[in-house]
């Protein structure tokens, strides 16, 4: 795929890194020759410096050939122009990053599509939709649902509670015979592994399991996980992330929001009617204790910076606060947080990421998750009709190393895989996959 990318900061480079590891042609567009330094230093892709709502930019990357080109910019207006201009010159699919979230209602997305805008992305909002989904399924470091729920895909960290340890998944399917769900990535030391029959579950492993609804609790027991019940909870950071949180949960939790600009946080006060917002900084140890912070169930931390986020998100637990979830942008401190007593990372790069890469794919994929942490992807694919994925049982497919078949959604039911089921066209099939196996496994699903 002939793909021209847009961007001039951390979502950008990122989206340049991952999509340079598959076989595509990436040309992007910088604003200044120190980036070029920098993505051509760490990627493949060729960058040239230039702006991208100029006609004569774009048709100098040969934008009219383009299968795809991504406007991932801080400035959101440059970001619609330079999709729309994008379009007229001829390119197949385009994709800008907003941050209004105005834009996103059905009528004004329609708008954009109209001005020929095919997709818009809002990093901040998609974060904020994953913290919404965390605070209200609480015994998951990590969830995501696929077709409205009839399959999630849970991560669990396993402790000393856990019934599972020093057991094998052969071990655990013959004394639990009838379990909805299916375990289909363990992370230990840094590697993750796609499990067999004989491999061990140990201590502190990330253990990546998809379910069904009916078997979240049998799930939530084996992992040793209780659910916890979340009224009270302090949220960090008031910009656009944090203002998202607020505004989704404010009549459904008991919030209370620090927020150091002074600024920030009257606006903030004046757009919330039920949260209590406080000028503050949540390093302050002692301001934590005068807001009760040994009273609230959760913690987020939703600032600019992740080093504040990982710190405050620490001195919570040291408070006793059950859940902690923290905004981390700094994809090198993922592994550290989770590895030090965070709950659950949140990383817009990685979001955004999920939501873009399904336009790289040829097979159609309804929901794609970048997993936190680790260098994988959980994927919900349509099987076309004559696919290779519908021609044999799945126990027979020779399925893609480095990936495995989790569940089906077919009509409204939902099934978890096993070795005799035989897929069939339309069926959705929720996926893992480490990245160098993603396009093999897109081959499966096309016709």
């Amino acid at each position: 795929m002939k793909i021209v990318l847009a961007g001039d900061g951390e979502v950008g480079m990122y989206l340049a890194q991952e999509l340079s590891k598959e076989d595509h042609e990436i040309t992007m567009i910088v604003p200044n020759s120190e980036l070029v330094e920098s993505i051509e230093g760490h990627t493949d892709v060729k960058a040239i410096v230039g702006d991208p709502t100029f006609i004569s930019v774009q048709k100098r990357m040969n934008v009219k050939r383009a299968d795809l080109m991504i406007s991932a910019l801080h400035d959101e207006r440059i970001n619609l122009l330079s999709a729309a201009i994008a379009k007229k010159l001829g390119a197949k699919k385009v994709i800008s990053r907003i941050n209004n979230l105005e834009y996103l209602s059905d009528e004004n997305s329609e708008l954009f599509r109209e001005m020929g805008v095919d997709s818009l992305v809002c990093p901040e909002f998609i974060a904020a939709t994953e913290i919404i989904d965390l605070l209200k399924q609480t015994a998951a470091t990590e969830i995501f649902d696929f077709s409205n729920g009839k399959l999630s895909l849970f991560l669990i960290k396993l402790d000393n509670k856990a019934k599972v340890l020093n057991k094998s998944l052969n071990q655990i399917a013959a004394e639990y015979s009838h379990l909805d769900f299916r375990a289909v990535a363990i992370h230990r030391n840094g590697e993750t592994i796609i499990p067999k029959g004989d491999d061990i579950f140990l201590e502190d492993d990330l253990s990546y399991v998809i379910t069904k609804p009916e078997g979240i609790d049998a799930l939530l027991n084996l992992g040793g996980k209780t659910r916890i019940e979340i009224r009270d909870v302090m949220l960090v950071g008031g910009g656009r992330v944090g203002r998202t949180v607020a505004r989704k949960l404010e009549h459904q939790l008991n919030l209370k929001i620090l927020e150091s600009n002074k600024e920030k946080a009257l606006q903030l006060a004046n757009q919330l009617d039920a949260a209590l917002v406080i000028q503050g900084d949540a390093r302050d140890i002692h301001l934590l204790e005068e807001e009760d912070i040994r009273g609230m169930d959760a913690f987020v931390a939703l600032t600019d910076n992740s080093e504040t986020n990982i710190l405050s998100c620490l001195n919570a637990k040291r408070f006793g606060v059950k859940r902690t979830i923290a905004l981390v942008e700094n994809i090198d401190y993922i592994d550290i947080s989770q590895n030090i007593g965070i709950d659950t990372i949140v990383c817009k790069k990685l979001s955004t990421a999920s939501y873009i890469i399904k336009f790289t794919m040829s097979a159609e994929v309804t929901s794609i998750k970048c997993l936190s942490g680790i260098n994988a992807e959980v994927l919900e694919m349509v099987a076309k009709p004559h696919s290779l994925v519908t021609k044999k049982p799945i126990k027979n497919l020779k399925f893609p190393r480095g990936a495995i078949i989790g569940g089906i959604v077919r009509g409204d039911e939902s099934y978890i895989a096993v070795g005799d089921f035989l897929i069939e066209a339309g069926d959705k099939v929720v996926v893992f996959t480490l990245p160098e196996a993603i396009h093999k496994v897109d081959d499966f699903f096309n016709s």
